[in-house]
């Protein structure tokens, strides 16, 4: 899962690496599947995106109002590899991207992860795919572990994956805008969930993705080093940054072997 994928975002450190790992990983013979936020900046007649009827449809309760997830699908032909694009009219139809233009979270952002991170996983489920690593890369997809442990308490679709976080340098000022906390509690949201979840700023999202994360990808030198320090404090599967794309990748892969379990991606 990545907030940004080169070509559908303009290219940056960020995006590029989002375009760049899944086809390297898909290269070497494992199954991927790769999703992206649809922000309005993503031109549905460009990139000649559809919408999966057999995924879209379904209601998805955020603050206590439903709001349905659309899904759509693009491709990178130069890659051969698909994209799928978490969309809904509400969330994402005038935002043009992460940030508003003074660089600040927009007034529901708090909204747009909760329903980013649910509708990521309820789309890998209605694939029928299940999962052996979950690799996400970008504050806006550090909700993604609470709710991977959430559905994991309704069903075992789950059981077993594991997940790594890629850290880039994308921090911003501020807590993210509404009262998340609550919205949380809505969704299941345990006691540790809340203290985790409790700093809304960019260091404390990133920091409660860690704390669930089995490993950590240093994807870039303008990582804040505070994070980098709290991953090696809590004494995660750190990967450092490396310079050469080619082996940086290959190191990255070779992290999920360790996480994981080379044998299980064999089978």
């Amino acid at each position: 899962m990545n907030q940004e994928i080169a070509p559908f975002s303009p290219e940056s450190e960020q995006s590029l690496f989002g375009r760049y790992l899944p086809a390297k990983t898909q290269e070497i013979g494992r199954e991927i599947r790769v999703f992206m936020p649809k922000f309005c900046e993503v031109n549905d007649r460009k990139h000649q995106l559809h919408e999966v009827i057999r995924l879209s449809g379904m209601n998805l309760i955020v603050n206590n109002c439903d709001h349905q997830l659309i899904i759509k699908v693009g491709s990178i032909p130069s890659a051969r590899m698909q994209v799928y694009f978490i969309d809904n009219e509400e969330y994402f139809i005038n935002s043009k991207g992460l940030l508003d233009e003074h660089g600040r979270p927009f007034v529901d952002t708090d909204e747009r992860l909760l329903f980013f991170g649910r509708g990521t996983l309820e789309a890998v489920r209605k694939l029928a795919w299940q999962p052996h690593l979950i690799h996400f890369t970008g504050w806006f997809a550090s909700m993604i572990p609470f709710y991977l442990r959430r559905i994991n308490k309704e069903n075992a679709f789950f059981s077993g994956t594991k997940m790594v976080i890629t850290l880039m340098g994308d921090q911003f000022d501020g807590p993210i805008g509404g009262d998340l906390e609550r919205k949380m509690k809505t969704d299941g949201a345990t006691a540790k969930d809340l203290r985790l979840y409790g700093q809304t700023d960019y260091l404390g999202l990133m920091k409660s993705a860690i704390t669930y994360s089995q490993g950590v990808v240093i994807g870039s030198p303008n990582v804040h080093p505070e994070l980098v320090a709290y991953a090696k404090e809590n004494k995660r599967n750190v990967l450092d940054y490396i310079e050469d794309r080619d082996e940086f990748f290959a190191r990255i892969n070779k992290l999920y072997d360790t996480i994981v379990g080379s044998s299980k991606f064999e089978n």
